[in-house]
């Protein structure tokens, strides 16, 4: 084992180093070094080779080759693991589907209940977030509502009656309304002090920003006159407001409500008062030595070449070496001139024709060669040399689908290039086509590819050569550079700049003639490329190494790939002279290095680390010494301080520190500063971190074809603080982050593209891999298979790391390392991880060189197809920006209200349906006050008229009624009901049957025999042991006295399995109605007073509630009566009901209306949609009916099944263009984007979209709204979803952010009267204003009759009245959420149209945050987040929001959405999810109505019923 070997040098905790570190770093720190002695040492975190050697990854890994990270020390996360050790808390850890963890490859599951791992799990959060998490899995908010109460002012509105949310600290105040009041809820304004500016509905504040609230006496309020005296009097507090009033300018009408920018909204991070600042002079430019000049350089590459390919052409210029260390093949000079010009011939002369060759000089060429053949390589580079053609270097295409290789084609695409040259054993293993030919690759050009080997190519002619002149300022290469986002550029090289920085690395290494360099980099770019390749313009031979076979002689040197050139002496001892070029200047590395080797003679001082980029190449190299007294620069920095980019030496805070060590001095003839990294390009002080920039000539020029971002990289004129520029010449990014130390030496902590900004702090992403990485490295995740980058959700970044899981590791170990690997990020980067998220081993996108592709696996985790097998969010610890929580204020008063509203010229929100009595209705039905009269006459006066038709699955007539049948067949049953049941007048008579005929026959029967019918949907056969107690329950409820059903069902509830689910002994009398008796009864009941009661309507509410209404018979005709006058319904009428037929408008409609207005009613149980889809449309096509009524899930259920028939069904003969209302029955917020796919779907079917409507009813009034046929269309506005939560009304543009859609819910019904009030003071309030939605009308239920389970449910529902303005009429109150709104249309009757918009529920709404939130809002973006999620619900559970999704796909997108979901809420809704349950299609219960039974999907979440596919608990 390496940790075996002692740390001998380089030990921070070395007395003598100590002294030289505060000699080398005193000059730019404010203070010196202290040592706390009183510390143990091994808290000091020494560099061991152990936590050093891990790490490094295998290979060398692309993007991220450049790991010059200083490693943050094992020892040190596991001291600030220790510390969380004693602050146990339990955390939920997830539970997963056995399958799932089997697919996995896990071995151990771990049940749901298992409650957080083992001894080490310390708290999640760090002390410095501040809010706990308890062991339920609820989170204290605590720690939020105090950061929410300070400097938090909100005042009131008075135009509107609900208050304003809290917004904002004290300074923000402007965007808030100030008003004052009138009722005694807050002081008047004093005359004295205001202008004219000021008044009651000011939108600007008055000038403090605290009101001071006078004592008050009595009813009356306290208030000053103008020489401070106080007055009591309520009738001066009105007078002052109107002199106020009268005193305002007119002004355009107010917004309606707080300002809406976003940063109002949004809490802004305010910056730490005591966060470090820099305080060091500017900086200076710093410059490198003199580049000397010798007289016999030759003038460029290519004729260094010619030289010496004539002079020495026997010296080896090039040796391979094979995994075993045996040299495989060695180029001469010779061979290489020779060769190289060979290659140059063919690609001029030999590609096209003479006349139009393919490749002229200056044009690109790729060079795609295999990592394992440097020596083809090298002739074919310095082949498109001599030629004049610009090489671009890129690797080789392994399949068609590679990662980033589709940005390399589109590099080679922008670069116009036509030829790849390539060698054989690359050529022949490229993909083929069935013909043989090369397929083009996804995203490239068509290429032409080229062999260079020398047996395919022809020789050039005797008289031919190249054509060799000095370096001048032409492009010689082109290096790719993968960007952050993943877009590849190509920077481009000048033929000087190649020869000066061959020279400048010839020089500051030392380089001399006959000396061997040994380079196991990649040489196809950068150091590899400049070492390896370049500098041999001198003949030293290079060993080249190849990286993709690891070379097993210097085993530590590849694994941990720090040793990027290792120059040796002639004979090749093991004393090496120079280790070269450490891109790495991670000094854990180093030190590993030295102490595996120092036993072999390897002395520290050879070790040079250099830094370089693709854009300014070398920036800086230590130069070799050969005198062993002199350490190397290094700097223990606190990692606190460099977050805010200010060098601190390592403060008490001993854990979170960073060790960097020095990258050398500036490359000879190189002008080096540093300038801030964002925003103008200022100079940096001496001790902040700034982005180095270099002025040189040996740097890159360009980024290929793009003028713009070259303009901001390679044209950068640094500026000093007065705004002047140090320089004439330009400056070039590097693209590394660091500092200038004393002595010219140059540190670098880190680079630009691995850099993530959380709430103003800078951290490094290398830094986070070390952090997670020692955390008990190797034991869960692969080594050097991870990955750290940021996602920017609500306006901030995100820290997000994925690592590649070992298959052996249990699930609960895996949490418990994910849980370790995030306390100890938070103890030493006082950061939070938004999301860890740990994959199958092998499946992260490789680059080419085998390291992870980071912009590639932040694209699948973004779009959800990383499926990760393991995954923790963390949002409650990293979102800090959350808008505050808004405080309730106290409520103004529904008088101030009222007043408000005149004032500011509002209407009061009230409208109402035609007046009935008005309406001219010469119908014989009106004289009779009962159903069972009107019956009886139609009986008489049109005895075969047909009432009822009921369809079978096939489209064809199963049953039909006349009016004459019904009455026969309703006779009949009432002397059943009293011969064999022996029931009484008045009784309640549960009537079980499916949706037909027998129902409505027996409905009549009842009313016939007196006794109060109750409709009851029958148990499922296949499903009777969640079905039949529902059943039970209501029977029991209603208190049935009898239960008349068919002979089928009545053996279903005395069947075996219904035994096991209820008790069936307890059913009341059975009656089977298929046996009925012959005779009449001697008279048919009429009740003595319309105000009885006629039926019980029972149905289940959305939260999970069993309410049943009472309708009189005076409701149930006036009902009828409306809804017959507003879809004009006569008997010559047919009408198509695709509805369930047991409560509500449903059963109105199937039952009771033909009977009333005497048209015909086409009934299709929606049951039988399900074997037959298009039944429903092509009844209506085929009885040209006008007039249908169906629910959203029979709407939904045509949508998806017959989305890709139209074309079928339209040659079937299917046409809806007689349709002329479409009514969707529904007790909920219209779905508009399901009525609008409707109607687009089927509009090529003659569908005309004003068709399609919505009604809305509820328990107290079953049908408020109904389109009609008269009238305008019904009407769409948007409203802002952010406003809503606040309870206001804010009209937006459609297509503006946050906007919601809201369409009308059908037109009023005749006699309905609707007014919106506050639910809580019962005040009315204006028009557009949200409140509840009360109703009164003749066809209001009189009641409940018992509530099953709530008996809170007061009678205040059926006769509340308004505490302010017409405190004498009736109101039910609907439970409803909504508003009107007056449009410009006009109504049948000429009036101006208002328009009733039904919000949601106020059982459903859930109160986050103080703010109101209806879950299909929510619902409806988490469905949007990703292909696979088909159904969503939501509920509370202790404060937390649970978010349970229908998951349509395998099992391993599961945790794709954990994510997905999280990040969607937070940016919509600005809440943290707290769980995320997965579970299969169908799982959330929905009822007859397609509506979601969110309550009783609670209770079985909370009851572990649901079997999910994965249980995530955000933390």
């Amino acid at each position: 084992m390496l940790s075996l070997f002692p740390s001998l040098t380089g030990d921070i905790t070395q007395k003598g180093y100590e002294k030289k570190r505060s000699k080398l770093i005193g000059a730019y720190l404010p203070q010196p070094p202290r040592v706390d002695q009183a510390l143990p040492q091994e808290r000091r975190a020494p560099v061991t080779p152990s936590s050093a050697s891990r790490y490094h990854r295998r290979r060398s890994s692309g993007s991220r080759d450049e790991r010059y990270r200083s490693d943050v020390h094992t020892e040190a996360v596991q001291a600030a693991l220790a510390k969380h050790k004693e602050r146990k808390m339990a955390v939920p850890m997830p539970s997963k589907r056995r399958s799932l963890v089997v697919q996995t490859s896990m071995d151990a599951y771990t049940p749901p209940d298992t409650s957080s791992g083992s001894e080490d799990e310390g708290s999640v959060q760090g002390d410095s977030q501040g809010t706990p998490t308890s062991s339920q899995g609820s989170i204290n908010m605590e720690h939020w509502i105090s950061q929410a109460i300070h400097g938090s002012t909100t005042s009131t509105t008075s135009s509107s009656s609900t208050q304003s949310g809290g917004s904002g600290a004290a300074h923000r105040l402007a965007d808030v309304m100030a008003q004052t009041h009138i009722e005694n809820h807050s002081a008047p304004p004093d005359v004295t002090t205001y202008t004219s500016e000021h008044s009651i509905q000011v939108e600007r504040p008055q000038g403090s920003t605290t009101s001071r609230t006078a004592p008050k006496y009595g009813n009356a309020e306290l208030m000053e006159t103008g020489d401070g005296v106080p007055v009591s009097s309520r009738v001066s507090a009105k007078i002052q407001q109107l002199v106020n009033t009268l005193k305002r300018p007119k002004r355009p009408p107010l917004r309606e409500f707080f300002v809406d920018d976003f940063e109002e909204l949004l809490e802004v991070q305010q910056p730490d008062p005591n966060q470090p600042k820099p305080e060091g002079a500017q900086m200076l430019a710093t410059r490198g030595e003199q580049l000397g000049v010798v007289t016999n350089w030759p003038p460029s590459l290519e004729a260094a070449l010619q030289r010496w390919g004539t002079i020495s052409p026997k010296a080896p210029c090039l040796t391979t070496m094979d995994t075993n260390g045996k040299p495989l093949y060695i180029l001469t000079y010779g061979k290489l001139w020779t060769r190289s010009m060979k290659v140059a011939y063919n690609i001029l002369h030999k590609l096209g024709t003479k006349q139009e060759p393919m490749v002229r000089p200056g044009d690109r060429v790729a060079l795609v060669f295999p990592n394992n053949d440097p020596a083809a390589f090298m002739v074919a580079f310095y082949g498109c040399l001599l030629a004049e053609v610009v090489p671009v270097p890129i690797e080789v295409p392994l399949t068609r689908k590679d990662a980033g290789s589709q940005q390399i084609g589109f590099l080679l695409g922008s670069c116009g290039v036509t030829v790849a040259l390539t060698s054989d054993a690359c050529h022949k293993g490229l993909p083929k086509s069935p013909t043989g030919e090369i397929p083009q690759f996804k995203g490239w050009p068509k290429l032409l590819w080229f062999v260079t080997e020398s047996k395919h190519l022809s020789k050039p002619p005797r008289d031919w050569f190249p054509h060799i002149k000095d370096a001048n300022n032409d492009t010689a290469y082109i290096e790719y550079k993968t960007c952050k986002d993943g877009s590849v550029l190509g920077v481009t090289v000048t033929r000087i700049a190649l020869l000066t920085h061959c020279q400048a690395l010839t020089q500051a290494c030392g380089y001399t003639e006959a000396e061997t360099i040994v380079n196991v980099l990649d040489f196809k770019k950068d150091v590899g490329l400049w070492h390896g390749i370049l500098t041999v313009s001198k003949p030293s031979s290079c060993l080249n190494i190849s990286i993709v076979q690891v070379c097993p002689t210097s085993k530590s040197c590849v694994r941990s790939h720090i040793v990027h050139s290792i120059r040796t002496q002639r004979d090749l001892s093991a004393s090496y002279s120079q280790v070269l070029g450490l891109k790495v200047w991670s000094i854990s590395s180093c030190d590993a290095f030295l102490n595996v080797f120092q036993s072999k003679g390897l002395r520290q001082e050879v070790i040079c680390p250099c830094a370089s980029s693709p854009e300014a190449l070398t920036v800086a190299i230590r130069r070799p010494t050969d005198d062993s007294n002199q350490p190397p620069g290094r700097g223990v920095l606190s990692m606190h301080g460099l977050t805010y980019g200010v060098i601190r030496v390592d403060s008490e805070e001993k854990l979170s520190v960073l060790t960097v060590q020095d990258v050398g001095l500036v490359m000879p003839g190189a002008i080096m500063c540093s300038v801030k990294p964002d925003g103008i390009p200022q100079l940096c002080r001496t001790d902040e971190i700034g982005e180095l920039c270099v002025c040189a000539v040996a740097t890159g020029t360009s980024y290929y074809g793009l003028s713009g971002m070259t303009k901001n990289t390679f044209e950068v004129f640094p500026m000093t603080s007065s705004g002047a520029p140090i320089s004439e010449y330009p400056f070039i990014r590097t693209g590394l982050l660091g500092f200038v130390g004393p002595g010219g030496l140059v540190f670098v902590v880190g680079k630009m593209d691995g850099l993530m900004v959380v709430s103003g702090r800078r951290h490094n992403a290398d830094d986070i891999v070390a952090t997670a990485l020692a955390v008990e490295p190797m034991k869960f995740v692969y080594r050097g298979r991870i990955a750290v980058f940021s996602v920017t959700v609500l306006h901030d970044e995100r820290i997000v790391i994925v690592a590649e899981q070992r298959p052996d590791s249990t699930e609960e170990d895996s949490f418990q390392w994910m849980s370790r690997v995030l306390q100890a990020i938070d103890s030493i980067h006082q950061v939070g991880v938004y999301c860890l998220a740990l994959v199958p081993a092998n499946t992260l996108p490789k680059t080419p060189l085998g390291g992870i592709h980071l912009s590639e696996t932040k694209q699948l985790f973004l779009e959800g197809s990383l499926h990760p097998c393991n995954v923790l969010m963390c949002p409650h610890t990293c979102v800090t920006n959350l808008p505050k929580p808004r405080q309730k204020q106290p409520e103004i008063g529904p008088a101030s209200v009222m007043v408000g509203n005149l004032v500011s010229g509002k209407r009061i929100a009230q409208a109402s349906g035609r007046d009935l009595g008005q309406i001219e209705d010469n119908d014989q039905a009106r004289k009779f006050l009962f159903l069972s009269e009107v019956l009886q006459w139609r009986a008489q006066t049109t005895p075969d008229h047909l009432l009822y038709t009921l369809l079978n699955c096939r489209g064809t007539i199963a049953n039909s009624l006349t009016c004459v049948q019904l009455h026969k067949r309703a006779e009949k049953i009432a002397v059943m009901l009293m011969e064999r049941g022996h029931l009484q007048d008045g009784d309640h008579v549960a009537l079980v049957y499916p949706p037909g005929i027998d129902l409505i026959a027996a409905f009549y029967g009842c009313l016939y025999a007196g006794c109060v019918p109750i409709t009851v949907r029958p148990p499922h056969p296949q499903n009777i042991a969640t079905t039949l107690p529902t059943v039970k329950m209501i029977v029991e409820v209603s208190r049935s006295a009898c239960l008349m059903t068919t002979q089928l069902i009545c053996k279903l509830l005395r069947s075996r399995e219904a035994a096991a689910a209820v008790d069936v002994r307890t059913w009341p009398l059975i009656l089977d109605t298929d046996d009925l008796p012959k005779k009449r009864p001697a008279q048919i009941y009429k009740p003595s007073n319309p105000d009885t009661l006629a039926y019980l309507d029972f149905s289940v509410s959305t939260t999970g509630m069993l309410a049943g209404v009472k309708m009189s018979h005076a409701a149930t005709s006036a009902f009828c009566r409306s809804i017959k006058l507003q879809c004009e319904l006569y008997p010559s009428r047919e009408v198509a009901i695709c509805l369930d037929p047991y409560c509500g408008l449903g059963f109105v409609l199937w039952c009771l209306c033909s009977v009333y207005s005497g048209h015909q009613s086409i009934l299709i149980p929606p049951s039988e949609l399900e074997t037959n889809p298009a039944l429903w449309l092509l009844a209506v096509s085929q009885y040209k009916v006008r007039d249908t009524f169906c629910s959203y899930s029979v709407m939904e259920l045509c949508t998806k099944g017959l989305g890709s028939q139209t074309e079928s069904l339209k040659a079937r003969g299917l046409d809806l263009s007689r349709v002329r209302t479409c009514v969707v029955v529904a007790e909920e917020r219209p779905r508009i984007a399901l009525t609008q796919s409707f109607s687009k779907l089927f509009k090529d079917l003659g569908l005309h979209p004003r068709a399609v409507s919505t009604s809305f009813g509820c328990r107290v009034n079953l049908a408020i709204c109904l389109q009609g046929t008269s009238g305008p269309d019904p009407t769409t506005v948007y409203v802002d979803m952010r406003a809503l939560r606040h309870d206001r009304v804010r009209l937006v543009e459609r297509g503006s952010p946050h906007s919601l859609p809201l369409m009308e819910s059908g037109k009023i019904l005749p006699g309905v009267r609707i007014i919106i009030a506050n639910p809580e003071t019962k005040g009315p309030l204006g028009d557009s204003h949200l409140g509840e939605i009360w109703v009164h009308s003749a066809h209001n239920a009189s009641g409940y009759f018992t509530i099953y389970g709530d008996e809170s449910l007061q009678s205040d529902h059926f006769n509340s009245r308004l505490s302010f303005g017409d405190t004498q009429t009736i109101w039910a109150r609907t439970g409803y959420l909504g508003f009107l709104r007056r449009t410009e249309l006009t109504d049948a009757n000429g009036e101006r149209h208002d328009a009733l918009y039904v919000v949601g529920a106020l059982d459903e709404a859930m109160e986050l945050r103080g703010m109101r939130y209806h879950p299909i809002d929510i619902e409806t973006s988490v469905i949007r987040a990703h292909k696979s999620v088909t159904e969503c619900a939501v509920f509370t559970w202790t404060n937390l929001l649970v978010v349970v999704v229908e998951l349509d796909g395998s099992e391993q997108e599961a945790l794709d959405l954990v994510p997905l979901v999280t990040n969607v809420v937070l940016e919509e809704h600005y809440l943290i999810v707290g769980v995320v349950v997965v579970v299969d299609i169908g799982v959330i219960p929905i009822n007859s109505r397609g509506e979601k039974q969110r309550m009783h999907l609670r209770d079985g979440f909370l009851a572990d019923q649901l079997d999910p596919i994965y249980v995530a608990y955000n933390m």
